[in-house]
């Protein structure tokens, strides 16, 4: 084995401490031969303080240097906790979710340790995280590229080659007051703030608001216990995941004065009976248990209708969720959410939380990794403006860091779970194209799409029956494998996979001109269809139904990212692509009225209505459909029996769109639509029993009666 240079242990000791007294973390970035940085870290790792250090890399190494193995895909299940070292195998893949994620954990004077070939070769590495995400076939990698030119660039990121130089790290200044992690005056006032919602008047929301690392989950969890103390008897909490709230129920824990009768990961209760309690958005609004205060954590990634519920469900609500982050963004939320709150409690307020708890404001490793995964991306502010918009092909991986930076900013802002792997995909899929949109010289609008389909006719039959799943090829492989349709496999199309417009020039026609711009590429390009598959929502139906997209499937379950139902769109473009999508359309049509009770009883009403309106129309209802319909409307047949003719009336064009503006549209959608029966109905509010449910359903159905031989 070659004798390789050992690291200056007395200095790296002074190193890292005068780093935690100063507040500040650093990467180390070892260069170079892979064996050599190994050999480094043996001898250094063991006279390095803290715990725990973490290994991410193959799990036989992890004893070798006595380091706590994790792997990429749990890196999450750290998010709140603090560590002292991390040493990443780079040569062993580099998720991007992962690598920021794990960033955010280090505490004051920790060191990442970042295991990597040379700089100038990252563009040409063959990273082994790329076949996870259908990238292993790029043949140049720009976001690696990018990578390597910020690290090199940044004076504050140690370098070292192993099998060359030892390297002393640099001489660092001597802290006069050293830096102490703790409770920060901006989290003290959060935990104030929130118990005076506890405590006070009812209707009066606060939504707060935060980058990661600043404190926001444990000053709810502090808060919480405090209220508990206080004679409130239940605070419940909701988050699209329970490990969501792992760091609020830990210091509620570490805030309870007692021992907790029962202290479990999601639920605390106090020997009085007072409990904190977790309970998932769809758990929460199916079973309605009274509360006091309820705390919303990351309400970015819940579906607005679910927040709305809340919000009017209980007396008292606390929403906090990220600004920016590695799991999300909630500036988007703040924009799309603040209408809501405007309209219903006009008198709520916003905290927003800055300064970081467990490392100084200045940090040289925070400040690179927002770089690195542009983690502070924001669109540019715009206007419309009398002039016409202007759409360009873009190359995200050519334009210049300034120009990335606004795009995917706009990207950021426009969905909540853009993420550095996102990033990664858009600059380096060779399927991938993109546009951007002009207005008065500003970035107003991107448009990022990739292309998909053409499997042989072999294996899209394969797809179909589910025997084959291959990486990529998203649109066409759901639709060839649930609609049942191989075709969809074999047409080739170019999917929208992320649109985004700025906020002030939403609903000007820049999207529309984006998508067009696509769709007049993928003519030119002889694709068969143009299509997108996003989570559902009214409004986005009726955007991509005035791009001219039909409606061929609607996920069966609610996705995990998003809490929302997929919903696919296609458009035709050559003859076998319309042919397609005709017959899925058709198939989806004869398909919905059927599942829709079975698959989607709980599918918001104004989606239900929407996705009913974009469907090709029932047949026309025959004589005995009209004297049924009229039976049941003159109070002569009931309900339970006039379900299948009233389900084939919401069938019929236009009546879906009729039905969306009526104010009886939920009670119509949950009893004719989605099976509810009158009780679930009365219970979620939608009327006052049976009586009245048919009463109103008879008199909606009275106003269709004159033009039911149209019908």
């Amino acid at each position: 084995m070659p004798a390789w240079p050992s690291p200056d242990l007395p200095a790296w000791q002074r190193f890292q401490q005068r780093l935690r007294n100063l507040g500040q973390r650093r990467l180390v970035l070892l260069e170079g031969d892979r064996d050599a940085a190994m050999a480094w870290l043996r001898q250094l790792l063991p006279g390095l303080d803290g715990e725990p250090r973490l290994w991410l890399g193959p799990q036989a190494a992890a004893g070798e240097l006595d380091l706590t193995p994790v792997r990429p895909a749990r890196a999450r299940d750290w998010l709140g906790r603090d560590v002292a070292l991390l040493v990443w195998d780079g040569w062993h893949g580099n998720p991007p979710d992962a690598l920021a994620a794990l960033s955010g954990t280090l505490a004051a004077g920790g060191l990442w340790f970042w295991l990597m070939p040379p700089c100038e070769d990252w563009g040409r590495f063959a990273d082994p995280d790329y076949p996870r995400t259908g990238l292993d076939n790029a043949p140049d990698h720009p976001f690696a590229a990018r990578l390597a030119t910020l690290v090199a660039y940044d004076a504050e990121v140690l370098r070292i080659d192993p099998g060359c130089s030892a390297m002393t790290p640099p001489q660092l200044p001597v802290s006069e007051a050293p830096f102490c992690p703790g409770t920060t005056p901006e989290q003290s006032e959060l935990v104030a703030d929130v118990i005076r919602v506890g405590l006070g008047r009812r209707r009066r929301p606060l939504v707060v608001s935060a980058d990661r690392g600043r404190g926001k989950s444990a000053a709810l969890g502090m808060a919480a216990m405090a209220l508990l103390q206080q004679g409130r008897r239940r605070v419940l909490v909701t988050a699209p995941r329970a490990e969501a709230v792992a760091t609020l129920f830990h210091h509620a824990r570490l805030a309870t004065e007692e021992a907790p009768a029962v202290a479990a990961a999601d639920h605390l209760r106090l020997a009085d009976g007072a409990e904190l309690l977790f309970l998932p958005p769809d758990r929460l609004l199916a079973e309605r248990p009274e509360a006091e205060l309820v705390l919303v954590d990351e309400a970015a990634a819940i579906p607005a209708p679910q927040l709305r519920a809340i919000l009017l469900g209980w007396p008292r609500c606390v929403f906090a969720t990220t600004i920016h982050g590695y799991e999300g963004t909630g500036r988007g939320f703040n924009i799309r959410f603040r209408g809501v709150l405007e309209r219903e409690t006009p008198q709520w307020r916003q905290r927003q939380l800055s300064a970081p708890i467990r490392w100084c404001p200045d940090d040289p490793l925070e400040r690179l990794v927002d770089q690195l995964f542009l983690l502070q991306a924001s669109g540019p502010d715009a206007v419309p403006m009398d002039e016409a918009v202007r759409v360009e092909r873009w190359s995200p991986a050519d334009a210049s860091e300034h120009e990335r930076q606004q795009a995917f900013g706009l990207l950021v802002d426009a969905h909540y779970r853009t993420s550095p792997g996102d990033l990664r995909q858009w600059l380096d899929d060779p399927t991938a194209v993109s546009w951007r949109a002009w207005l008065g010289g500003r970035l107003v609008g991107v448009l990022w799409a990739a292309r998909e389909g053409g499997l042989s006719c072999r294996l899209a039959e394969e797809v179909m029956a589910g025997r084959r799943r291959l990486r990529g090829h998203l649109l066409p492989q759901s639709l060839a494998n649930h609609s049942g349709f191989a075709e969809a496999a074999t047409c080739t199309l170019l999917r929208v996979v992320r649109i985004a417009v700025s906020a002030g020039c939403r609903r000007s026609g820049v999207g529309q001109a984006l998508v067009a711009a696509a769709r007049e590429h993928s003519k030119q390009a002889g694709l068969d269809a143009l299509g997108t598959s996003y989570g559902a929502s009214p409004d986005l139906l009726a955007f991509w139904q005035r791009c001219g997209l039909r409606t061929v499937r609607l996920g069966l379950h609610r996705e995990a990212s998003s809490g929302e139902f997929t919903v696919q769109m296609l458009s035709g473009l050559s003859a076998d692509g319309q042919t397609l999508v005709e017959a899925i359309a058709e198939r989806f049509s004869q398909h919905w009225l059927i599942l829709l009770p079975v698959v989607w009883p709980q599918l918001a009403p104004e989606l239900t209505l929407a996705v009913t309106a974009q469907l090709p129309p029932a047949p026309v209802l025959s004589a005995l459909d009209r004297r049924e319909l009229a039976a049941f409307a003159e109070g002569h047949r009931g309900l339970e029996l006039s379900l299948p003719v009233l389900r084939l009336l919401s069938a019929r064009p236009d009546v879906a769109t009729s039905l969306g503006h009526h104010e009886v549209a939920g009670l119509w959608c949950r009893l004719v639509l989605q099976g509810w029966s009158p009780a679930q109905a009365q219970s979620a509010g939608l009327c006052h029993g049976r009586r009245d449910a048919e009463q109103r359903l008879r008199a909606v159905t009275r106003q269709f009666l004159p033009h039911s031989d149209r019908l």
